[in-house]
Order: C-alpha cells, then sequence, then structure tokens
C-alpha cells in the first residue's frame, strides 16, 4: 500500500495503532443503535470522550436528545473544510439469526456486527485519522471535519437535516464513508438516483366470489395498472443530462460481471419499477372492492422528476378506477468528473489497490444526495463487505486498514487537486 502521499508522522501513527482501530471498530459496533428507535445518545457521548484531544473542537448538535449529531473540527493551514460523514445508526437485527454476536465479535480478520460494514467500520477509521493528525501535532493542509450524525438508516430529520438547518455546517467538500466495493471491484460513488414514492389505489365492485363476472375486480385492475405502468412508463429511455453519459459508462462497467452489460445498461438508461407492497380483498369468496399498492420507481440523476411525474399520471390515466392517492420524491444528484473530490478520492484509493477504481452512480441514495443539493460537493467512498444489512454482517481488518491510508492521504490529495483547479 502507497503512503507517500501521507504525512511522515501520520503514517506511522495508523501504522502503529491497527490494534487501536480494530479495537475501536469493536467498541462502535458494541453500542446497539438499531434504528427503530435509533438512540445514539450513548456511542456520542463516548465518542465526545475519545475526542477531547487539542486542536480538535467538539460540537453536539441535536433536536431529538435520543440522537444527537456530532462534529469535530481540526484547523488546517487553509479554511477549505474537508468533511468526513458517517452515520452511527443501523437497520435492526434478529439475534436469534446470527452465528456471530450482533453487537460485535472479531473471528480472525473479520470483525461482525450490525454496523461492521454499514458504517462503524468507517466510522472508527476517520476518528482514527482526526487521532492521527492531532496526537502527532500534523496540521492538515485543509481543515478536518468529522459529521458523526444519526437518523440515516431511515431518513428522519434528526441526523444531518438538523446539523444542516442548526449549524453553520457547510464543508467545501465532503466523502460519505459508505462502502463502494463489490465482489473485489472498486469504486467511489458520484451519483444517486431520485426516487418517486407511488401509492396506488383501485376500486371495484364487491361480488360473490362464484359470480366473479358481475363484479369489478379491484385486484385485476391494480394488476393491470402496475402492468401497464411497467409497459408504458417503464419501456421510455430517461432523458438524462449528457454530463451523466461518463458515469453512466463506468457504472455499467462496474455493474456488467454481475447483472450483464444490457441489464446494467438499463438500470441507467431507462426507469425501474418495484412492486414493493400490495394489499387487498377481505375473503377468498368475495370479489374484492379496493385493493392498493406501494410502487418504487427510480430514476438517474439528472433526469427532469416533473417531467417523470407527468409521464406516469398520462400512462395511468386512462385506466378504470385507479388513482394516485399518496406520492413522495427525491431528485438524483451527482458530482461531475473531474470534480477535485472525486479526483482525489479516486486517487486515493488507487493507493491500496492495484485494480481499476470505478466512478459511478450507486443504485439507491442516502446523505450523499441530500449534501450535493445543498451545494456541498459530495461522494461516497469506502472499502467493506457486501454484508450490509444482513445476517452476520461484517468487515474485515484489511478493509479497515485500506481506510485508514487512503482517509489519511485524502486531504493531502483533495488540497493538490483544489490548488490545481484553482
Amino acid at each position: 500500500m502507497d503512503t507517500s502521499n501521507l504525512p511522515t508522522p501520520v503514517a506511522e501513527y495508523l501504522s502503529a495503532n491497527h490494534t487501536e482501530l480494530f479495537e475501536v471498530t469493536e467498541t462502535l459496533v458494541g453500542y446497539d443503535t438499531q434504528n427503530p428507535p435509533g438512540r445514539t445518545v450513548e456511542v456520542v457521548e463516548w465518542l465526545e470522550d475519545v475526542l477531547e484531544e487539542p486542536p480538535l473542537a467538539v460540537e453536539r448538535c441535536e433536536i431529538d436528545p435520543e440522537k444527537p449529531n456530532l462534529i469535530a473540527t481540526l484547523p488546517g493551514r487553509t479554511e477549505r473544510t474537508l468533511c468526513f460523514n458517517g452515520h452511527l445508526d443501523t437497520v435492526p437485527f434478529d439475534g436469534s439469526d446470527w452465528t456471530h454476536d450482533p453487537l460485535g465479535e472479531r473471528d480472525g480478520e473479520r470483525i461482525y456486527g450490525r454496523g461492521a460494514t454499514d458504517m462503524k467500520g468507517a466510522v472508527a477509521v476517520m476518528l482514527q485519522v482526526g487521532l492521527a493528525y492531532a496526537r502527532t501535532e500534523t496540521e492538515p493542509p485543509v481543515t478536518l471535519q468529522f459529521a458523526f450524525v444519526s437518523d440515516e438508516e431511515t431518513g428522519g430529520d434528526a441526523g444531518l437535516a438538523t446539523l444542516l438547518e442548526r449549524t453553520e455546517f457547510d464543508p467545501d467538500a465532503c466523502v460519505v464513508g459508505e462502502t463502494t466495493a463489490r465482489n473485489g471491484r472498486h469504486s467511489v460513488s458520484v451519483a444517486d438516483r431520485g426516487n418517486i414514492w407511488l401509492t396506488l389505489e383501485a376500486t371495484g365492485t364487491a361480488a360473490h366470489g362464484s359470480r366473479p363476472m358481475i363484479g369489478e375486480n379491484a385486484i385485476d385492475r391494480l394488476s393491470d395498472a402496475i402492468e401497464q405502468l411497467r409497459r408504458d412508463f417503464g419501456q421510455r429511455e430517461l432523458s438524462v443530462d449528457p454530463s451523466m453519459d461518463v458515469i453512466i459508462e463506468e457504472s455499467v462497467a462496474f455493474y456488467e460481471p454481475e447483472a450483464g452489460a444490457e441489464a446494467a445498461r438499463r438500470l441507467y438508461r431507462y426507469p425501474t419499477i418495484n412492486l414493493g407492497v400490495i394489499e387487498g380483498g377481505t375473503a377468498i369468496n368475495t370479489v374484492p372492492a379496493s385493493a392498493c399498492a406501494s410502487v418504487d420507481i427510480r430514476l438517474t440523476a439528472g433526469v427532469d422528476t416533473r417531467e417523470a411525474l407527468g409521464g406516469i399520471r398520462n400512462c395511468l390515466s386512462e385506466m378504470d378506477g385507479i388513482e394516485i392517492t399518496d406520492i413522495s420524491w427525491t431528485r438524483g444528484s451527482y458530482e461531475p468528473l473531474g470534480s477535485p473530490i472525486v479526483e482525489a478520492s479516486a486517487r486515493a484509493a488507487e493507493h491500496v489497490v492495484d485494480d481499476r477504481v470505478y466512478r459511478r452512480s450507486a443504485t439507491g441514495g442516502g446523505d450523499a444526495k441530500v449534501l450535493r443539493h445543498e451545494g456541498i460537493p459530495t461522494v461516497e467512498f469506502g472499502f467493506g463487505t457486501q454484508t450490509a444489512h444482513g445476517t452476520d454482517e461484517y468487515t474485515t481488518t484489511e478493509a479497515l486498514v485500506r481506510n485508514a491510508i487512503s482517509y489519511g492521504t485524502l486531504p493531502v490529495l483533495y488540497e493538490q487537486f483544489t490548488s490545481t483547479d484553482g
């Protein structure tokens, strides 16, 4: 692994403290922060104690006392600020399904537990990098911020939204520590897709199940509407901003080994439509008079959401007994290739792996999307495993060390690319 861009004291500190990094990861995983309810107050208090290191300045921000957020700031040689962002909450788990302790267990080169790869491992690395600069009295080339937030997994308002609304949080660039590696392929995520969530309701006419011809089956109507949505709207190629073309091509190349080239291309060139929930009917021998469905539609960054919504409504406008009763959406976002934070992150990854580093779009979206819409250039970047949200979730000691070197190097590379860009 190439540590040539790391300041020597920082490189030596990180190299000498691998064991501490692994132990910090286990400690963080040991805090139960399942969301719901998403209680992060104990882990934030622990982080506050650890971060009491001059010249780090620590600030807590909260709207919900059970879900506080923490910002640690380390002054650099310039006022330009690079932020490392990680969320402290996790998805729930059922411990009876696990073969390892969901609140932390080391087994050889693996550290198991809910949140190990999503994303307490990355938070441990961010903490370690901040302490490496502070304890070695190494002034970073840019001001560093570490934003540890709650309430990400359910998209709640107590986390990043609170920081943006109640503080002067406005870094020049941000790295979100989500795992962006899959099946041995490495990447920096520079975009995410938008979503439109629909509730469709169908009405019909009840009748006895032995005489279905005298009724109108609401479930059948709903099924026809969803099929119409897939045949019509789902087959319309998206009008994507040309600046997304190269990102889409790298995204296709990244997912092609597991999805196939054509399926990966459709993922970004066409809407995806997922029927997530369907409800209807009261008895097997009754023609249902009502039914409803929840539908998840995803759109590539750069697509006009208003145009998409109009297309969906037109597609369903002629369907008898069908009404859209609820609708919510988010817009996708992207950071252009060539942006200093994109190029610095890709270069940092290349310091620790020999393979290609793809600059691609995520298939979903999280806090990175919010930050970009606030005008903060943001990428997702982290090494880990594909076990996020799964049973026996784990990260590896190799992934943690790779993250430590790449995150430690990133401030130097970011300063170099911003200087070149300027």
